[in-house]
């Protein structure tokens, strides 16, 4: 699982970077195109990780629920977002890919219930949930780049 962990801290340095070096008005922006905005797409990576590993394993979220409510599957980007509330995503994004591994070392999945993913794919296990969560925030940081473009495009409009 070492592999996965360390993909999982990757992707994570890769949104936190955009978070951190794109303009606020930029994260905030809905393209045409797109039903959500880059900052929504980071904060969903956070949101579901938090319930693919620890709902369905019967755990508390390590995260405030605030953020799985706001930014769960189905839910919509908020276009004023507090400076405060960005830096603790930034924060999040790290700390809980950190407490993940800690978590999953130290044996604390037990239990998981199975899930059915939107895209197919069934879940039995944490490992299954860990493998899979890195290809939905893959997947996300794809949507993010293609927002950076449709960005960039209506701004030179």
């Amino acid at each position: 699982m070492n592999y996965h962990f360390s993909a999982h801290r990757q992707v994570r340095k890769n949104l936190l970077e955009i978070l951190q070096d794109t303009p606020k008005e930029d994260l905030l922006l809905i393209p045409d195109g797109f039903n959500n905005n880059i900052y929504w797409n980071i904060a969903h990576c956070v949101a579901t990780q938090q319930l693919l590993h620890y709902y369905l394993s019967g755990n508390a979220f390590r995260i405030d629920k605030y953020w799985v409510e706001q930014y769960k599957k189905g839910t919509f980007a908020k276009m004023d977002v507090e400076n405060t509330e960005m830096e603790d995503l930034s924060f999040l994004l790290i700390e809980t890919s950190k407490v993940l591994m800690k978590d999953y070392d130290a044996e604390f999945f037990t239990d998981y219930t199975p899930y059915s993913t939107s895209f197919g794919i069934d879940l039995k296990t944490i490992q299954d949930a860990i493998i899979f969560n890195n290809m939905h925030e893959s997947l996300h940081y794809g949507y993010i780049l293609a927002q950076k473009r449709a960005v960039l495009g209506e701004r030179l409009s």
